[in-house]
């Protein structure tokens, strides 16, 4: 019996002490959980726009059953990430799971609601999101012109997909407004009424191929890529064209706002959530945005008496609007412009930041197919495009808050910055979460009076005026999707408060229409970081060091405003430490 005993008394021991499994480990169900799922996630919506690791020889499959099928794995994913006892993470799991969980949350909203049915607004749309992998550079030599060759056979049946899911989202009032869809078919038509195959944008990458690629090779891919082009790529595109001329165009809904849709209440508060990261309604934004601009007007007086300007507010912005001093008189020059501000902050980079990014970005003009529609500029990972098309509409006063913005320290600085640290996962590094980048580029807007990126007058009254844009945004949004607000009272309203030409007011206007809930990202986002900035410079006092409060704010990758709150607090009751440990 004694044996017995001390035989039961070792196997509990062994028992109490053996290692947990995964199953046991919240913190390695997550990483697990959460790996599979994004790994899985990168396979369903490979378009290769921002893709560092080569063109993909396939497009991703688009039915109503695959997309049926994303939600359930969403919902699954919902389902198990609610059994995870959060509190029993580690520290950097839990910050990854709030990450990860506002992930979830927003394509299980984006799928229900049929987000998928208006693959296009009225700037972007998923054939000319395809122009952009012919348009970034090949870097793994002949396996990326076969793999994009591949992927061009794909464009009939990934065309096809979308008509499907176009023709699904009009029969049931879900499709963008009409206003806004005046001329957005000349893109298609650029491609599908092309007579040579080797003058559409598709061709570009073969024209200039690297010396490795021998000679009988390049020409024997040059060969495949104008057969492609010809047989699959222009008739993609011809059927395309004649499904938006015929169908869809005639047939989109006229009411503008997003309530107008079906379950449109519902479906703009689930906007609001996943571009703000925060539950407030569109009456509490809309306030807050009235307030705003209040604020900043007030400003732009201030500055517009600095510039010894007689006249009221509504003449100084005639004259900024119409006065030749303030404008490019060709593409380049403004290209020109362009770089050397970005150049000028390169100069002055180490003093605001304590780590920089090891990848450049190029200055690029917007293709012309897209340039008439398209914003003033957008960045990204080795990119700044600068919109050159109408140059009247593009003042240079305005262009270094834009450059601030686009480039560096904004989102060329920004996005390669997250991609780089390696100590978040993949899921962090690579998304993209639109009230902490947009908000992060608009502070560095503001941030340039402090780095002295503005010389005159005019640049911080440009700077105040895209501050108004998207203090005004708050306004419009709210005032088109939840007050019924008509295109020209949005357009008026954007007139009598911004100094923008009235094309970029016309274009910016229908993206707000088009794109529900994304405008308010930016200003609610900014709002955000300065809220946090002068926390941590009221706690810290002496011991507050700005490069590492934007370090801080950078390391986070892009995340939901509430967990840049928490981490601040975190930096606060550190004393403001780097966050990089070999700093």
């Amino acid at each position: 019996m004694a044996l017995h005993l001390r035989a039961i008394a070792l196997l509990v021991l062994l028992c109490i002490s053996r290692p947990a499994t995964a199953a046991d480990d919240p913190d390695a169900r997550f990483t697990a959980l959460s790996s599979a799922e994004w790994a899985w996630r990168q396979e369903q919506f490979a378009t290769d726009e921002d893709d560092a690791e080569g063109v993909r020889p396939h497009l991703p499959s688009d039915t109503p059953a695959m997309q049926a099928a994303r939600l359930a794995r969403w919902e699954q994913t919902a389902r198990a990430l609610a059994a995870i006892p959060v509190a029993q993470l580690g520290a950097e799991n839990q910050v990854n799971y709030a990450v990860y969980k506002a992930q979830i949350e927003a394509l299980i909203a984006a799928w229900r609601f049929g987000e998928w049915e208006k693959p296009l607004n009225s700037d972007s749309a998923f054939w000319s999101d395809l122009t952009f992998v012919a348009r970034r550079p090949f870097t793994r030599g002949e396996s990326d012109y076969r793999d994009f060759i591949s992927q061009m056979g794909d464009y009939p049946r990934y065309f096809a997909e979308q008509i499907v899911n176009m023709r699904a989202g009009l029969a049931r009032g879900f499709t963008p407004p009409r206003a806004i869809m005046q001329g957005r078919d000349a893109s298609i038509a650029s491609i599908a009424n092309a007579q040579d195959p080797a003058a559409t944008v598709f061709y570009e990458p073969f024209r200039a191929m690297p010396a490795s690629i021998p000679a009988a090779t390049q020409a024997e891919l040059r060969a495949a890529a104008i057969g492609a082009i010809r047989d699959q790529v222009i008739p993609a595109h011809r059927t395309l064209l004649d499904f938006m001329r015929e169908t869809y165009l005639p047939g989109v809904r006229e009411p503008l706002s997003a309530e107008s849709l079906p379950d449109g209440p519902a479906y703009y508060r689930s906007r609001i959530r996943e571009y703000t990261t925060l539950d407030l309604t569109p009456e509490e934004i809309h306030r807050i945005g009235l307030a705003e601009v209040a604020k900043i007007r007030a400003q732009m007086l201030e500055v517009m008496r600095e510039a010894r300007f007689e006249g009221d507010l509504p003449a100084f912005l005639r004259f900024l609007r119409t006065d030749p001093r303030f404008y490019a008189t060709s593409p380049q020059a403004l290209l020109d412009r362009a770089a050397w501000i970005a150049k000028s902050f390169d100069g002055k980079a180490s003093t605001w930041f304590g780590r920089l990014p090891r990848a450049r970005f190029a200055i690029v003009a917007v293709p012309d197919d897209i340039a008439p529609f398209y914003t003033a500029g957008r960045g990204g990972p080795g990119i700044y495009l600068v919109n050159t098309y109408d140059l009247p509409a593009r003042p240079l006063y305005a262009l270094p808050a834009l450059t601030l913005h686009e480039s560096a320290p904004g989102h060329a600085f920004q996005m390669p910055l997250a991609d780089e640290n390696r100590s978040l996962p993949e899921f962090r590094r690579k998304s993209y979460i639109s009230a902490y980048g947009e908000g992060w580029a608009l502070y560095c807007e503001k941030l340039g009076v402090e780095m002295g990126m503005y010389s005159t007058p005019y640049e911080r009254f440009g700077m105040l005026s895209y501050q108004m844009w998207r203090a005004a945004r708050l306004v419009v949004d709210t005032g088109i999707h939840a007050k019924r607000w008509t295109r020209t009272q949005a357009q008026a309203f954007m007139h009598d408060n911004t100094a923008l030409s009235d094309h970029e007011i016309e274009t910016e206007v229908d993206r707000y229409i088009g794109w529900p809930g994304q405008a308010l990202s930016y200003y609610l986002g900014e709002m955000a970081i300065e809220r946090a900035r002068a926390k941590a410079e009221a706690a810290l006092g002496a011991r507050f060091d700005v490069r590492r409060f934007h370090d801080t704010v950078l390391s986070l990758g892009s995340v939901p405003l509430p967990v840049l709150d928490a981490r601040i607090d975190r930096f606060i009751a550190e004393g403001g430490p780097s966050p990089w440990p070999d700093e």
